[in-house]
């Protein structure tokens, strides 16, 4: 089992420089992976409700037997945004989880169009004050966005969880990040469907270290200061993605990495995005 290390969140909460991604882990096949994650060191699980497998992960955190070593992650889809739609939707999530606490609640996306996610995050917070809500944070926010909530309620958010990979290293959004006290959560690590992993900078960083492509690039998204979740189904390539503590890429081979930079890969509404 590995041992994934923890940062501290601006809240105090000790949160897993690397998580699970449970897009598409669905049914008992979907609960025996999240299971195999857990046993094999995860400790972050990031669902949603439009993934459609919150029952899935809350049994798996129930299978696990250790609910209190668990961040079980859930966000709010842009059909439930305002105060009390967000509180129903917060209500329906814990229903299906199971549990009586969401350890990481976030806005999944901003919906702009309907402009309600300030509301929204009120709801957030008052559920976080009621014991509700463990943490609470947003996705796919922008600086002007976090700025906004941030003056309208005082609380900062704890995470925002964003595309980035190395095509995508959001260089300017991490530093306002680092700023304020966010963590930066990594969606689409691997820049799936991509070539990334065939290329040169990665393959050689692989090859002097000993280690995959994919370890690479995940130990690339852990010395930027970033939460990557990779998600697989497969217990092996779970070990493999976890196991990325036990070696560092040096300065040079970071900004190579980060050099790839191309912009964003992923268009539309990340909130039915599947890379998300």
């Amino acid at each position: 089992m590995v041992t994934i290390p923890t940062v501290s969140l601006n809240d105090g909460t000790a949160f897993p420089e690397l998580g699970l991604g449970t897009y598409n882990l669905r049914g008992e096949d979907g609960v025996a992976s999240i299971v195999a994650a857990v046993e094999g060191g995860y400790r972050l699980l990031d669902s949603a409700v439009n993934y459609e497998n919150e029952r899935e992960v809350g049994e798996a955190v129930r299978q696990s037997g250790i609910r209190d070593e668990l961040i079980v992650t859930t966000k709010v889809p842009g059909r439930d945004h305002g105060y009390d739609e967000t509180r129903r939707s917060a209500e329906g999530s814990l229903e299906r989880l199971g549990l009586d606490r969401i350890d990481l609640y976030l806005i999944h996306w901003p919906n702009p169009s309907v402009d309600k996610y300030v509301d929204t995050y009120r709801a957030m917070v008052d559920l976080q004050k009621e014991g509700r809500v463990g943490s609470v944070g947003v996705s796919n926010f922008t600086e002007p966005m976090l700025a906004r909530i941030i003056e309208a309620t005082g609380v900062v958010p704890a995470v925002n969880q964003v595309e980035l990979h190395p095509y995508f290293p959001q260089a300017h959004l991490r530093a306002f990040h680092a700023s304020q006290g966010i963590r930066t959560e990594s969606w689409s690590p691997l820049a799936r469907r991509s070539e990334l992993l065939s290329e040169q900078v990665v393959s050689d960083a692989a090859a002097a270290h000993g280690v995959t492509p994919t370890q690479v690039v995940l130990r690339w998204h852990v010395q930027l200061g970033t939460t990557p979740i990779p998600k697989s189904a497969d217990p092996a390539r779970q070990a493999e993605n976890a196991d990325v503590f036990g070696f560092s890429l040096t300065d040079d081979e970071v900004a190579a990495i980060s050099a790839l930079e191309r912009g964003r890969l992923w268009d539309g509404d990340p909130d039915t995005h599947e890379e998300m």
